[in-house]
């Protein structure tokens, strides 16, 4: 399996008796998935295991239920619970122009508009309003960032970097 995959959600607890899972969601588009995948990728305890999709409904935002086959009783789907649930990058939905997957901007070169370098980007923290990009620079703390439009100049994530306008403190 090459292709890069996608975190959409984690299994929380069983749903009902017949074998569903309830997954609390990281994805922005359960719809798509629920119409287009078909084959969803779930890691517990370190192995992964592939499943096919049988049914995906959204029962409250954030918190979808999924139908897997073979995953038949309670005790079946209790067994899930913790996993980590994948799609194949291949299978999301399209970005647009200025969208991004989170992964894309780990390794990325920070540079200052007027190109000094800052570091590398180690993490991308979620934090509800914007993700914060965690900066590793040698010698020094490591640097939080913004993703917001008056700290980030551009994202040239092909090129591998991002410009960032920093302003006194920053950095």
């Amino acid at each position: 399996m090459t292709d890069e995959l996608l975190l959409i959600g984690l299994v929380v607890a069983p749903f009902g008796v017949k074998g569903q899972v309830k997954l609390k969601a990281f994805t922005d588009r359960p719809d798509h998935i629920a119409r287009r995948v078909h084959t969803l990728y779930l890691k517990l305890s370190g192995q992964t295991s592939e499943q096919t999709l049988v049914r995906l409904h959204e029962h409250k935002p954030g918190l979808l239920i999924l139908t897997l086959q073979g995953i038949n009783d309670r005790e079946a789907a209790d067994a899930l619970r913790g996993a980590e649930v994948y799609i194949r990058e291949a299978d999301a939905a399209p970005l647009a122009k200025d969208e991004y997957f989170i992964h894309q901007l780990i390794g990325l070169a920070a540079v200052t508009a007027d190109g000094q370098p800052i570091g590398k980007v180690r993490q991308v923290l979620e934090t509800g309003a914007a993700e914060v990009l965690v900066v590793t620079r040698p010698g020094q703390p490591d640097a939080l960032i913004p993703m917001v439009h008056d700290f980030i100049a551009s994202l040239d994530i092909p090129g591998g970097q991002v410009v960032i306008t920093p302003i006194e403190g920053l950095l």
